[in-house]
């Protein structure tokens, strides 16, 4: 049986960004390592929520964007309550969400801490993002999708009509990082990755010199380096690239699962509001940093108000005038 795809109208949709990829169901445990052989260990807290690209998509929706994700989730019980929670989401459009019976939904069972976090993913085949846009494509400001295992065709036509394009990639277990991904970033236009894995890719001894191998192949490269900060490069339409490097916000963390997610939703929304390199970067960090406090990638992402209420109450360097500015214009939303 095919997966059901949700009824669409005839006019084509006009939104500010669409996710392409792979929702798992999230068991976040805090407060633990992981356990040694024959050992129990007990964790201090524990969530439930959606997580892959629906980290991405909440998190965008969240600070005001009209944000679309195409995915295809189960029909057993994970899935329902994951369609269920990401259904309350306000800004979140579910109509490109397939559904089906033909497997079960993807779970990852995260153990983390403030300092790191370990995961274990089961994953059938035909849950990843699927390779054709179900009906007429929308009008899409910003685009994201893996790239680390091929790139959907439809990217390129979002491409070709104009859309900016996001790519990302995650931890390769084979330990191979094959270099046919930097051939792949070719068909995206911000390449989004964190240190371990800009090093991998492309052979090199530092972030600098993975940014050079990498603009080669993509015009703008971000390279998250977790309490380091963030390292980004927009080589530019003459090649003559534009470099910046913002430092982290220090925060508490309870839990860093899906940072990552949340920074990219950040880096997407200062693009789409037509924000300068520095300040969208800055942005993404920020967000990304409020979302540790708490449990599970999704539930944490914050909204304008937590935003702009951090940055009055914590005041950290760095001019926050545009951020300051949006948040106060965005309409209050449900916590």
């Amino acid at each position: 049986m095919p997966p059901t795809v949700p009824a669409s109208p005839g006019p084509v949709v006009e939104t500010d960004v669409v996710f392409g990829g792979t929702v798992f169901c999230d068991l976040v445990l805090s407060g633990t390592p992981l356990p040694g052989p024959g050992e129990e260990v007990f964790a201090d807290g524990f969530a439930l929520v959606a997580g892959g690209t629906a980290n991405r998509a909440v998190a965008t929706a969240r600070l005001g964007m009209r944000t679309g994700i195409l995915a295809v989730l189960g029909t057993d019980v994970l899935g329902e309550h994951l369609h269920d929670l990401l259904a309350r989401e306000p800004g979140l459009d579910l109509r490109w969400l397939q559904r089906t019976s033909r497997y079960r939904t993807p779970v990852t069972v995260a153990v983390t801490n403030e300092h790191d976090r370990g995961f274990i993913t089961y994953l059938e085949d035909g849950a990843e993002v699927p390779r054709q846009w179900p009906g007429p494509l929308p009008v899409v400001k910003a685009a994201h999708t893996g790239i680390a295992f091929g790139v959907p065709g439809w990217i390129a036509d979002l491409r070709r009509a104009g859309t900016t394009v996001f790519g990302g990639v995650g931890w390769d277990g084979s330990g191979l990082w094959s270099e046919e991904v930097l051939h792949r970033a070719e068909e995206v236009d911000v390449f989004v990755l964190n240190e371990v894995e800009a090093l991998s890719y492309t052979r090199t001894d530092s972030v600098e010199a993975a940014a050079e191998v990498l603009t080669r192949h993509v015009r703008s490269v971000v390279i998250t380096r977790g309490a380091e900060g963030v390292t980004a490069v927009d080589a530019g339409s003459a090649g003559v690239g534009s470099w910046v490097h913002v430092p982290a916000v220090p925060v508490r963390a309870v839990d860093p699962t899906g940072a990552g997610d949340v920074f990219t939703a950040g880096l997407m929304t200062g693009s789409v509001l037509g924000w300068d390199l520095r300040t969208r970067v800055a942005f993404a960090g920020l967000v990304a940093t409020l979302s540790v406090r708490s449990l599970g990638g999704s539930a944490s992402a914050p909204r304008p108000a937590e935003v702009a209420e951090f940055l009055a109450s914590r005041r950290p360097e760095g001019d926050w005038t545009t951020v300051l500015d949006w948040a106060a214009r965005q309409p209050a939303t449900p916590s």
